[in-house]
């Protein structure tokens, strides 16, 4: 393969995973509608097509237009792009749908592509654009390829968790970045032990290249770091990467409560623990970023952001009450 397009690629995995086509050696496409600034506007080894990818005639129109040997989906957010997009790049060698570990519906630890079941999706739930119905849209969309892998399409699906790193517009792991950056004492809610899968987005990259270039149509892979953390232990990377140290304070339902916080107001949160396997990716050869390094890169590119997470987490001020009342018991 030496010629990819990238429906997408200018916000956040999408402009991680240009970059990996770059490195090695991809004549590069990327589709879009232009509402976000192109980060390779300057670059002459990146192309672009203006276009909405929920419009197929404009998906058509680059298929036309484009000898594409690969094609990577970050923007299929309902089931129906993805069943468009694998109709009209029925051809290519490859055709590799961003889908989520938020597909799966049943709390197995691990999570497991070809045994842990996907959420169910109605009709109505398939054409929602609501937070509540993403992992049900994003299991419709697996679905969507492997039905077209049945009819020789060469599609395949990516499964990540929480994804992290520089350029995340999301913000998520900012907040935590930010309460460690500025305060001696961080509140995590709970004991600390919680487990939500995270991964290093320089490694979806990685995955989404190798899945295409290695992976068996039909199939979905899980991507996700190969060290996993607790939230408290995050934080204490996060401090390491910071070079500083902060005080980790534990407060559970009952403190939070009294300053009408919940343990689900934190990012990151999580009461059971989401963990995926890994193992059928890394079969292909995929491996992760050491964690350090990975962490070290995020915390460098948010202090170089405007970025805070403020969005994410309570006010201060209401965490200073909380602090508050810990310190009398």
């Amino acid at each position: 393969m030496d010629s990819a397009l990238v429906i997408g690629g200018t916000r956040f995995i999408g402009r991680h995973l240009v970059e990996e086509l770059l490195e090695h050696e991809y004549d590069v496409t990327i589709f879009n509608r232009g509402n976000h600034e192109n980060p390779f506007a300057d670059d002459d080894r990146v192309d672009r097509i203006e276009g909405d990818r929920t419009n197929e005639s404009a998906l058509e129109a680059a298929a036309m237009t484009v000898d594409l040997d690969a094609v990577f989906d970050c923007v299929a957010y309902q089931p129906r792009d993805v069943r468009a997009a694998t109709t009209i790049f029925d051809d290519c060698e490859a055709y590799v749908y961003i889908s989520s570990g938020a597909a799966y519906g049943r709390e197995d630890i691990p999570k497991r592509e070809d045994e842990t079941p996907l959420e169910p999706c109605t009709a109505d739930q398939a054409t929602d654009d609501s937070q509540e119905t993403y992992g049900n849209r994003k299991a419709e969309g697996d679905r969507a390829v492997f039905a077209a892998a049945e009819e020789g399409v060469n599609a395949m699906a990516v499964r990540p968790p929480i994804v992290y790193g520089p350029h995340d517009y999301t913000e998520r792991l900012d907040f935590w970045i930010d309460r460690v950056n500025t305060y001696d004492r961080v509140i995590v809610p709970g004991d600390g032990t919680n487990i939500w899968h995270r991964v290093y987005v320089e490694d979806v990259a990685n995955a989404l290249r190798i899945v295409a270039e290695r992976g068996e149509p039909g199939e979905a892979y899980n991507v996700g770091d190969r060290r996993i953390v607790t939230l408290e232990e995050m934080v204490d990377q996060i401090a390491d990467c910071l070079d500083t140290s902060v005080d980790v304070v534990h407060a559970g339902p009952r403190e939070l409560e009294a300053a009408d916080l919940s343990l689900d107001d934190y990012v990151l949160y999580r009461d059971y623990p989401h963990v995926l396997s890994t193992a059928k990716v890394a079969d292909l050869g995929w491996d992760s970023t050491p964690l350090e390094e990975a962490m070290q890169r995020s915390v460098d590119d948010h202090l170089e952001s405007d970025r805070d997470g403020s969005e994410h987490g309570p006010d201060r001020d209401a965490e200073e009450r909380v602090l508050g009342i810990l310190d009398t018991l």
